[in-house]
C-alpha cells in the first residue's frame, strides 16, 4: 500500500528534526473532530497515491538536508506493508516517527523491537468513557488502546501521548478520569483545537486558555509532563 500525502519539509512533526511527513489512508476512528478526515474516507478512485519509489528518491535526494520521517494518517499501523517501507526509510539513515491512535499495539510494539522507529506519538482521545462518543465509533474495543498505554507507561521508549481538546468532549471530570487511567505516564501534550473547512463537525469549539490551564492542573496529579500546545 503506497502513501497518500507527502509534506516535504515541516519543522513541527518531530521536535528539532527537519521531517519529511507522509500520510498513510484508511481509519478505524470517526472523530468528528479530525482536520484529515479525508484520508480516513479515502476514495482511491479519486485520489492518486504517490509510489513508494518516488517518496524513497526524494529521500536519498535530500538525506543530506533532512533528518527524520513522521509517518501519519489516517492510521498508519493499518497498512500491512509499514515495516517494509519503514525499513527501507530507515536504510537511508533517518530517524523515524510513527503517529497512532493506539489501536493496534502489536504493530507498534513490533516496530520498537525491530528498532524500526525511534520515537511514537499516540493520540488519546479522551477518558475510556467517553472515548466512543468522541471517536465516533460507538461499539469500540478499548483493549488495543489500553495494551499501548500499559505497554509505554512500562517501557523506557521514547513518546509521547497528545490530546486534542474539544469544548463539547473534555471536561474537569473528563480529565480527571482520564488522568487516573494514564497514571504514571511520562508526557501528555494538550493541544488546541482549530476549526478547519475538512473538520467533519463544523459546530465544534476549541477549549479556552483558562480551560486548559486547568485542565493541565488535573492531569498534573498523575502525568510527571503537562504540556499546552498550540495555546
Amino acid at each position: 500500500m503506497d502513501f497518500c500525502g507527502i509534506q516535504k519539509i515541516s519543522l513541527v512533526d518531530f521536535d528539532t528534526e527537519l521531517t519529511c511527513t507522509l500520510f498513510s489512508k484508511g481509519c478505524n476512528l470517526r472523530c468528528p473532530f479530525c482536520h484529515n478526515f479525508e484520508l480516513v474516507l479515502y476514495d482511491k478512485d479519486k485520489e492518486k497515491l504517490i509510489p513508494f519509489k518516488e517518496i524513497l528518491d526524494y529521500l536519498e535526494e535530500k538525506k543530506k538536508f533532512l533528518t527524520a520521517v513522521c509517518i501519519t494518517g489516517g492510521e498508519p499501523t493499518l497498512m500491512p506493508d509499514l515495516a517494509e517501507k519503514i525499513t527501507a526509510i530507515k536504510s537511508l539513515g533517518y530517524k523515524v516517527k510513527l503517529d497512532t491512535n493506539g489501536f493496534m499495539p502489536d504493530v507498534m510494539i513490533d516496530l520498537i523491537n525491530r528498532h524500526l522507529i525511534d520515537y511514537v506519538a499516540v493520540d488519546i482521545k479522551n477518558s475510556k468513557e467517553l472515548y466512543a462518543k468522541t471517536t465516533g465509533v460507538m461499539s469500540l474495543d478499548l483493549s488495543g488502546i489500553n495494551k499501548t498505554v500499559e505497554y509505554l507507561i512500562s517501557h523506557d521508549f521514547p513518546y509521547e501521548f497528545r490530546t486534542t481538546i474539544i469544548d463539547e468532549f473534555h471536561s474537569d471530570y473528563s480529565m480527571e478520569m482520564m488522568g487516573k487511567w494514564l497514571n504514571g505516564a511520562k508526557i501528555i501534550f494538550l493541544q488546541h483545537f482549530e476549526l478547519s473547512s475538512n473538520v467533519p463537525d463544523q459546530t465544534l469549539h476549541a477549549v479556552p486558555t483558562k480551560n486548559a490551564l486547568v485542565f493541565r492542573r488535573i492531569l498534573e496529579k498523575y502525568i510527571q509532563k503537562v504540556e499546552l500546545r498550540g495555546f
